[in-house]
């Protein structure tokens, strides 16, 4: 599966860069395009692609459970010089274009649009930029070639994906509800399901994986059925509030500048005290044999982990301290050194 492979990518460009040098001490590498410009033509590409191709939209006007391999894509006609000719059967087909939602965002320092298909919403929960989701994908070229896909659902972290992926996931929400069957399967129920159509910078810009040129404009379609939470160096503190100025990227906060960004610092202000340490520590007992509820957790509560036995829950939870009442919790403020679990 290619998505999650961009860092392993990256570093395998590097080698063979070094290994190229050694063999030839002439070459140069290739100058990476200006994101700017590149945008401009992307933009470009995939607004004609939107205005020229059609999808079977009539076959998800009713119903929850479509899957990926319903979704028709398909270009207009042309008529003998070349031209396009009108969409063919527009009661049950739509162009693109007018179905699709432009987004846009700023990625390293640069203006982007981009534009999402939403054929259901799902009647789940809606992932955070840092959470595992469970998905099934199909991810082509425009000129429809695939280039990666899964068979069954697959499980990815979106912080390995592309910058795309990381955008539009959230914007979907999971299954409402799921059954496990009994040869190994699941079934899910009204889960989401779309068509992403990425330019490049979103995606993988000029080092692609095999298959993908660099610089391509990339449709993913996709079902998205599951999501988890991630805490990335397990110290308490969900990696999606480890986003400390809100930009979802997370490996620019650093709040002890020592090069590891929080969500993999396992002492976050450097004090000396384990970022783990410098939580409260709670464990809740919910019989609901008794009809007992769960505890609706207070603000800067997180569930680390949950057992079920005989009826009776267990969830273990941290939370975060304010002692100085300034604002800032413990685990950011180096001149607060309280180890709570001593």
């Amino acid at each position: 599966m290619k998505l999650g492979k961009l860092t392993l990518l990256v570093f395998g460009l590097m080698v063979t860069f070094s290994s190229c040098k050694k063999d030839d001490d002439s070459y140069v590498p290739p100058v990476e395009r200006d994101r700017t410009e590149q945008q401009a033509a992307d933009k470009d590409s995939l607004l004609l692609y939107l205005q020229t191709h059609y999808y079977n939209s009539s076959v998800f006007e009713s119903g929850t459970n479509h899957t990926i391999s319903e979704i028709i894509i398909s270009e207009l006609p042309k008529d003998a010089a070349g031209n396009y000719l009108p969409l063919p059967d527009p009661a049950n087909n739509t162009l693109l274009i007018d179905d699709v939602t432009i987004l846009t965002t700023t990625y390293l320092e640069t203006e982007y649009e981009y534009y999402v298909l939403n054929l259901n919403q799902g009647g789940g929960v809606a992932p955070k930029f840092s959470y595992d989701v469970r998905v099934n994908y199909s991810g082509n070229l425009l000129d429809e070639e695939i280039f990666d896909s899964t068979v069954t659902p697959t499980t990815i972290d979106l912080l390995n994906l592309i910058q795309g992926w990381r955008l539009i996931m959230p914007t979907f929400n999971t299954a409402e509800s799921y059954v496990e069957n009994g040869d190994g399967t699941v079934s899910y129920d009204n889960y989401g399901l779309g068509v992403m159509f990425l330019p490049s910078g979103l995606a993988y810009y000029a080092s692609p994986p095999f298959g993908v040129t660099a610089y391509a404009n990339l449709i993913f379609k996709f079902e998205l059925f599951q999501t988890e939470m991630n805490d990335h160096d397990e110290d308490g503190i969900p990696s999606h509030i480890e986003d400390l100025d809100g930009d979802e990227n997370p490996f620019n906060d650093d709040t002890d500048a020592d090069d590891i960004p929080n969500l993999l610092d396992l002492d976050d202000d450097g004090d000396g005290v384990l970022t783990i340490n410098e939580l409260q520590k709670t464990t809740y007992t919910v019989d609901t044999n008794m009809g007992e509820q769960e505890p609706v957790l207070a603000a800067g509560e997180y569930e680390r982990s949950r057992t079920v036995s005989n009826g009776i829950i267990t969830i273990k939870t941290v939370k975060t301290v304010d002692s100085d009442t300034n604002g800032v919790a413990d685990y950011l403020q180096s001149s607060i050194t309280i180890n709570y679990n001593q």
